[in-house]
């Protein structure tokens, strides 16, 4: 009986080629098969780890002409998988392009949820739901927030709306409750390692270097597996971080001004810096605690040894909270310059602590 489940299951996983998430693929389709699918969902999980893949699979699921729904192949699921179908709505903070802007907007606005009413009402045009789909959900402001729970409380038939987000805290509870929580676990590393050798053709070492830096989030990692750039892109900020360790204050104050004006426009770039240089510092205290097993930067190992040497862990442990701090500032809407100079400057100068042991040594 657990062979023929566990069939089940697998089959299930390649129709719907949604990696690392069993339990959330098993409840939609049973939920499917059931008839008792849900007028709204949830999706929780982090940056990358396939909320955006398994909303477009139910909306497949849901419009696929064929019996093992979502097929992938025939003329509704292709259009849904390539953006096409009319009855197949993102709603998020993309840029207008008219207006010249780049980067997301800071917010979803009420004028995106008026319009997701209004289609809400229609009769689907080419499949038999629609389905909505709020990509980052935590950014819909107080209007846009209160304008969408009336759809909620009473969701016309033949529609589904599904939330998209990393932190269903900023929701609102009325909307949370109106909803089915579906939560995304981050997904195991060996099971990226093992999607990217086996069915991405990645060198067996970059694969393993990919599936611990994305923290989980597959969709990162087949990226990079296809775009050095981004790999580059995170050199850079590590090199970047070391080089304000060593910096004095003119260098620390010029790095601020630069990632405030960057803060001013494109936010998520600022706030995946800071990913980037807490994850440094976590692995710095595991190195520092004999943990380097443990470490995300594999690839930094050797830097990581040398730099753990100049620190503490008070040290180590007042930077990672440094960040969050500042992380948590920037997501309130404070000054974004201020909270990025004393961020920079609470770094501790890496010469200066490590002529400070020389001295302690020498005595």
């Amino acid at each position: 009986m657990r062979d023929a489940r566990g069939a089940v299951i697998g089959l299930a996983r390649a129709m719907w080629n949604v990696i690392g998430q069993p339990r959330a693929v098993e409840l939609l389709r049973h939920s499917l098969e059931s008839g008792r699918l849900a007028h709204a969902y949830l999706f929780v999980g982090q940056p990358h780890v396939g909320k955006a893949t398994l909303a477009t699979r139910l909306a497949q699921a849901l419009n696929c002409e064929h019996e093992g729904r979502p097929c992938g192949q025939c003329s509704p699921c292709r259009r849904i998988a390539a953006g096409k179908h009319a009855d197949v709505q993102i709603i998020g903070r993309l840029p207008n392009a008219s207006s010249g802007e780049s980067g997301p907007k800071k917010e979803i606005g009420i004028g995106q949820i008026r319009e997701l009413q209004q289609a809400a009402v229609l009769q689907p045009y080419e499949g038999r739901h629609r389905v909505f789909i709020i990509d980052g959900a935590e950014h819909l402001n107080e209007e846009s927030a209160n304008c969408l729970l009336k759809t909620l409380e009473e969701p016309p038939p033949q529609v589904l709306i599904i939330l998209l987000t990393v932190n269903d805290v900023m929701l609102l509870s009325t909307i949370i409750s109106r909803c089915q929580r579906v939560e995304l676990l981050p997904v195991p590393a060996h099971i990226i390692e093992q999607e990217l050798i086996e069915h991405r053709s990645v060198e067996p070492d970059k694969a393993r270097v990919l599936s611990r830096i994305c923290r989980g989030g597959i969709g990162w990692a087949i990226s990079a597996s296809l775009d050095e750039k981004l790999l580059q892109e995170r050199s850079l900020r590590l090199v970047e971080l070391q080089g304000l360790a060593a910096a004095g204050l003119n260098k620390r104050f010029n790095f601020a001004a630069k990632l405030s004006t960057q803060f001013s426009k494109s936010r998520d770039s600022v706030e995946e810096i800071l990913r980037v240089w807490l994850e440094w510092w976590r692995d710095l205290l595991l190195v520092k605690a004999g943990c380097a097993e443990f470490i995300t930067n594999i690839d930094q190992e050797a830097a990581l040894v040398q730099h753990s040497e100049c620190y503490s862990l008070p040290e180590i442990r007042h930077s990672m909270e440094a960040i969050r701090v500042a992380s948590g500032q920037l997501e309130q809407n404070a000054n974004a310059r201020l909270v990025l100079e004393v961020l920079t400057l609470s770094i501790p100068n890496m010469e200066e602590e490590r002529m400070k042991r020389t001295s302690a040594s020498a005595c």
